[in-house]
Formats: C-alpha cells, sequence, structure tokens
C-alpha cells in the first residue's frame, strides 16, 4: 500500500520539474484515500512555504475540515526539511514515509532528528519507499539543470537583495 500512494507522490514530483521546480511531491491519506495533494511550487509562487508538504497538509485540512490530522499517513518523495517537520508535528500526522533521504536538510534523520526532541507529538517514520526511484528523479532534474535542458521559472520581480 505505501508503494501505491508514494508513486501518486512521484507524478506530482513529475508535475512539478515539468514546471521547473525541484521534484518533491505529497500526498496525505486517511483511511486508504488520498485526502491532500501538494508538489513543489517554490518557484512559480514565489513563496519560501510552497512545499510539497505543506501543500499537502493544507490541502487535507480544507478536504477534511480540521487542522488536527491524527490518523493521517503523509507520503512524500524527499525526507521533509525543518519547516516541513514542524508542520508534520503541528498537524499532528500520525505517519510519515519518505523516499529519498535528504543529506542537505533532511530532519527526520539525515541532519537531524527532530521527533526525537521533547514535542508532545511523536509521529512514525518510514524512510526509504522506493528510495531509488524518487533519488533518480532528483538527481535527472538536477543533471539536466546542468547540461541547461531546465530552467526555474524566471521571476521578473525578484531582485537580488545584495544589489545596490
Amino acid at each position: 500500500m505505501d508503494e501505491q500512494f508514494m508513486r501518486e507522490a512521484l507524478r506530482l514530483a513529475a508535475e512539478a520539474a515539468e514546471a521547473g521546480e525541484v521534484p518533491v511531491g505529497a500526498v496525505v491519506v486517511r483511511g486508504g484515500e488520498i485526502v491532500g495533494r501538494g508538489r513543489n511550487r517554490r518557484e512559480t509562487d514565489r513563496n519560501a512555504l510552497a512545499h510539497a508538504e505543506t501543500e499537502a497538509i493544507g490541502d487535507a485540512c480544507r478536504t477534511l475540515g480540521g487542522w488536527r490530522l491524527w490518523d493521517c499517513t503523509l507520503y512524500v518523495t524527499l525526507e521533509p526539511c525543518p519547516m516541513c517537520a514542524g508542520a508534520i508535528l503541528n498537524a499532528r500526522l500520525r505517519r510519515v514515509v519518505f523516499g529519498a533521504s535528504d543529506p542537505k536538510a533532511g530532519s527526520l534523520e539525515s541532519v537531524q532528528r527532530m521527533f526525537d526532541l521533547p514535542y508532545n507529538h511523536k509521529p512514525q517514520i518510514d524512510g526509504g519507499c522506493l528510495q531509488e526511484e524518487c533519488a533518480a528523479q532528483l538527481r535527472a532534474f538536477f543533471a539536466d539543470m546542468r547540461r541547461g535542458v531546465r530552467k526555474a521559472p524566471i521571476n521578473p520581480n525578484w531582485k537580488n537583495r545584495g544589489d545596490k
């Protein structure tokens, strides 16, 4: 069952890649049914908060009519960052299943173990679901960017804060 839901997250990650976004996708599942979907949209939305996990959690909250997702599982293609780990804690998700580890920002197992800290909620963590497929999707995206095949969306309003 985990692989079925991770495949949907991979599909959403592919949509993100097609839009020029880092390919990360997520779904929230309750009782065997997807109740929330999300994909990375940081560049498109010009918003640091537009991660796949936060989108999926927000969608699930709207679908279910509340913020407590205590009986839900989050499936995400990349190990969550600190911000998303905080959102997972605040949404009270029961379980998190992730695909690829993130040695640069992963906050469940790689860089830190955020859920080992003394918070009042401890989601179950299951990493490595379809790990190779999730990692391969990310590797291919960044290889394409290095070769100039892919370009991130350009925000004409963005200005480097260091420019005078």
